[in-house]
């Protein structure tokens, strides 16, 4: 940046005054400037609330389902055993004895040093008779347990340390587990290739001396109505028995020869929470909404009112409407207010739990006919202005959008032409302090050769 030396020659602040013309020159760029930023809050308040509509599109799209208002409670006597219920699932209440949990098949080798036979092959034979070779890179434990580990035959090995022998050298075993629990996962692991195995010529990796199988791979098993005519024996390849009653799973950790209690119940609670959540979700759009929408007028005299974001916006107005009416207007004759639903004279939406309650237990069927119906509306209105190809707001936020580029190009016109015109006028005051330097140097000399001329005297001799 140069050094500049106002009004050397005329003593006037040349930047001060072209400071002060370019203030008056940008005032329409100012003026623009500030729509642009005006145009930019309401495009993030509508997005803002475009983003509320979307997360109540998936609440409303959830709530019209025939499980919406569905949950249930399930209990269980002893923490070993538990439940998961799906919404909807149906109420029951029986006792289960658990007679064993899910293991998971596991064979421990001989103690030894290594493999001696050499190349070195091993086959794993599935329950199902599924047979895989195994051919490890070397004899050694920990080569072998890899290789048995990646063979992708359902089973993890790893070699274990197991002392010495007599003369000092190392001995391990290899430990092999089944991946997954149940009978059918129990494995056998045989020394020698699949054909010796189909021959009967191979080893039984678990059949040697000192070798055991030390789990025996089994399904977890309970039975329903013990001691009855009716008792039933479940089993299931995990401790969890999916399904043991419609939308309810049951999972085991202990076996125990007392029975426990299981049940399953409605959650009127529970229900009356999820509606709750809707209609809270749609309060606090139209709350949002009212209060974009409001204009905040001051108290002392001389005062500006200041406009909301959405004042004067006819979609977020129609939106607005639109949800009021979606809530409140009757469904088959029947009003969303008889299930605790309702907007009051201010138009705040309120939910009241007692009354959902009541609704609820006097007719359970109708109650949640009503409330779908509201969720479906919501649903509607939700999508018809959130969309994200041809939303109503959508397409707003996209010409709010399109204005604020128009706006950008044109500040970047002002600023070329703001940037054009100072330097005329830094060049016109430049010329004008050299022209008034070079007529003040002329004056100077002037004044100058004037003062140097020879003076004519009266006095003179006789």
């Amino acid at each position: 940046m140069g050094l500049s030396f106002d009004g050397l020659a005329s003593g006037l602040d040349t930047t001060a005054i072209i400071d002060a013309l370019m203030d008056v020159e940008a005032i329409p760029r100012t003026l623009l400037s500030n729509k642009s930023d005006d145009r930019k809050l309401v495009i993030s308040q509508l997005q803002s609330l475009n983003t509320a509509l979307q997360k109540l599109l998936t609440s409303a799209k959830d709530a019209t389902g025939a499980t919406a208002l569905a949950q249930v409670k399930a209990t269980s006597s002893d923490p070993s055993v538990t439940l998961v219920a799906k919404p909807g699932a149906t109420a029951v209440s029986t006792q289960v004895v658990v007679d064993r949990t899910a293991t998971a098949h596991t064979v421990v080798s001989r103690a030894m040093t290594g493999f001696t036979a050499d190349p070195l092959v091993l086959t794993v034979e599935s329950a199902s008779g599924e047979l895989v070779e195994v051919r490890p890179a070397s004899s050694a434990p920990a080569e072998v347990a890899r290789a048995l580990s990646a063979a992708g035959a359902g089973i993890v090995a790893s070699a274990v340390s197991a002392g010495a022998d007599g003369s000092g050298q190392a001995l391990y075993r290899l430990q092999v587990t089944a991946t997954e629990t149940g009978a059918a996962a129990a494995f056998r692991v045989h020394l020698g290739d699949a054909a010796a195995v189909a021959a009967g010529t191979a080893t039984d990796l678990a059949g040697e001396t000192g070798a055991a199988v030390v789990t025996q791979g089994a399904d977890a098993q309970v039975r329903l109505w013990a001691g009855t005519a009716a008792e039933q024996v479940v089993t299931s390849p995990k401790n969890t028995f999916t399904e043991m009653f419609a939308g309810v799973d049951v999972t085991v950790s202990k076996a125990d020869t007392a029975p426990v209690t299981v049940s399953v119940a409605a959650d009127p609670a529970a229900r009356a929470k999820a509606a709750g959540d809707l209609v809270g979700q749609v309060a606090a759009a139209l709350s949002g909404i009212a209060k974009g929408s409001a204009a905040t007028t001051p108290t002392g005299a001389g005062g500006t009112t200041t406009l909301g974001v959405f004042t004067g916006d006819s979609t977020v107005r129609a939106l607005r409407q639109a949800l009021t009416d979606a809530v409140q207007l009757p469904i088959d004759g029947v009003s969303p207010s008889t299930i605790g639903i309702s907007v009051d004279r201010y138009g705040a939406l309120s939910f009241d739990e007692k009354k959902f309650l009541a609704a609820l237990e006097t007719d359970p069927a109708a109650a949640g006919a009503l409330f779908a119906g509201v969720a479906a509306r919501v649903q509607e209105v939700s999508d018809q202005y959130s969309d994200k190809y041809d939303g109503l707001l959508t397409a707003r936020i996209t010409g709010q959008q399109s204005e604020v580029s128009r706006m950008s190009d044109q500040l970047e016109r002002w600023d070329l032409r703001l940037d054009q015109r100072r330097a005329t006028l830094e060049r016109t005051y430049a010329s004008l302090e050299t022209m008034l330097s070079r007529l003040q140097a002329q004056s100077s000399y002037l004044t100058s050769q004037l003062a140097s001329l020879p003076s004519n005297s009266d006095g003179g001799s006789s």
